[in-house]
């Protein structure tokens, strides 16, 4: 039996995944902000764990699942074909080859760091809007929303800058910006919330889903499960 997915749902994944890729392109950069600083990531990424909401409230856990992976090795692709595009022999005319790879090359270090915080965050978000959502009998999402963004930006702010920053920055200062970079991912929310809310609504009565995840399984690997 073939399982169909509505139009909604895939633009939501496709901005998703956009809007992810994006993020880890301009994140290289840092923003000072009223003596805090800050990824440019920060500019775009936050609206990931707002896509990451709707979807797990309108239409469950499983089909974010399949999301959070889709985005990941879609981001896995693009990071092969960025190093691909740099090692590849420059022509004679083309003269930005040092600033093309400047812009499009990370560290190891930093991919490793992105790839696996994504990943753990993303889940976490995920698994709390659902929980919580069965918790408060379909209730209260504007508590839930940013419970699980609390969550999931905290884990995703803690693991990446430990990976990526341990022994580069001092415990403070890295303590610092993993507190500031979750404060202000979390504040993006709260100023979403009535969008969010507005289009969630919307989407639950076009959609005419509202999805409860009961007895179903959390294991981030069960793909097929959707």
């Amino acid at each position: 039996m073939k399982k169909q997915v509505s139009v909604a749902f895939m633009w939501f994944g496709l901005m998703f995944t956009v809007c992810l890729l994006i993020a880890n392109i301009v994140g290289q950069k840092l923003i000072a902000v009223g003596g805090f600083e800050i990824t440019a990531g920060l500019l775009i990424f936050p609206i990931t764990y707002i896509i990451n909401d709707l979807i797990a409230e309108v239409w469950g856990y499983r089909k974010m699942r399949l999301i959070i992976w889709n985005g990941f090795l879609m981001n896995f692709l693009a990071a092969i074909v960025f190093r691909l595009s740099i090692w590849a022999p420059a022509s004679p005319h083309f003269y930005y080859q040092k600033s093309f790879a400047l812009v499009l090359q990370s560290s190891e270090r930093m991919v490793v760091a992105s790839f696996i915080a994504f990943l753990f965050g993303s889940f976490l978000n995920a698994y709390v809007m659902s929980k919580m959502k069965i918790w408060q009998h379909g209730r209260h999402f504007s508590i839930r929303a940013v419970a699980s963004t609390i969550v999931g930006e905290g884990a995703d702010s803690l693991v990446f800058f430990t990976i990526a920053f341990s022994g580069v920055m001092g415990h403070r200062a890295l303590l610092m910006l993993i507190l500031t970079q979750t404060a202000l991912k979390t504040g993006y929310e709260i100023i979403a919330l009535p969008l969010t809310n507005f289009v969630i609504k919307k989407v639950k009565k076009t959609e005419q889903t509202d999805v409860f995840d009961t007895d179903i399984s959390y294991n981030p690997f069960k793909v097929k499960d959707i």
